[in-house]
């Protein structure tokens, strides 16, 4: 019994170990950078800088398997999956919008340009300039789910009205942490407004 214990604990400390490494390697990706124009009790509003994106278009799907079809991907773009064989740097956060169809996003790393991006493998890689924009985002941790998504945007709507702040309607998801990262995981419910 005391042996199990002993090993117990040291699976439980190896544990801690690395989910600090990983957490320490998340703080250090590029993110999409923003301002915080105003804060309330339980959401923000921010200006987000123009940036570049690479993305693909998937039929409707669960959260799940959205997620997992459209990581793998853009990530097996960003992992030399082009003309070229490039790897090119990971950056935070993944985006999703969730509606009829989803389309999932990856920032492109700052100093990289769109002409000069290799071709994908995958026909259904693409590249997107978007302008800056103002948006109210709403954070949760833990998991992300098909519920917890519908929970959050409601909230995030809700909020909105209450405040008389107008938006689009066009609510994304932001997921910030890989899947093997289990502790401080951080997403956002975000949604372009209108002040």
């Amino acid at each position: 019994m005391k042996a199990f214990l002993i090993t117990l604990g040291v699976i439980a400390v190896l544990f801690i170990v690395a989910q600090g490494f990983i957490t320490r390697a998340t703080s250090k990706t590029e993110s999409h950078a923003y301002r915080v124009l105003k804060s309330y009790s339980d959401f923000e509003i921010r200006k987000y800088e123009p940036a570049l994106f690479s993305y693909v278009v998937m039929q409707s799907a669960d959260y799940k398997t959205a997620s997992g079809n459209g990581f793998r991907t853009l990530a097996g773009y960003i992992f030399g999956g082009n003309e070229k064989n490039q790897q090119i740097s990971m950056t935070s956060p993944v985006t999703m919008t969730m509606a009829d169809s989803v389309t999932m996003k990856f920032k492109i790393p700052e100093g990289m340009e769109l002409e000069s991006m290799p071709q994908p493998n995958d026909p259904n890689v693409r590249f997107a300039a978007e302008p800056e924009k103002v948006m109210a985002a709403i954070t949760f941790d833990g998991w992300a789910t098909d519920t917890r998504i519908a929970e959050y945007t409601q909230q995030l709507k809700d909020l909105l009205a209450k405040n008389n702040i107008a938006h689009t309607g066009n609510f994304s998801y932001l997921g910030y942490n890989p899947p093997y990262e289990v502790i401080n995981r951080r997403n956002e419910i975000v949604v372009d407004v209108e002040l």
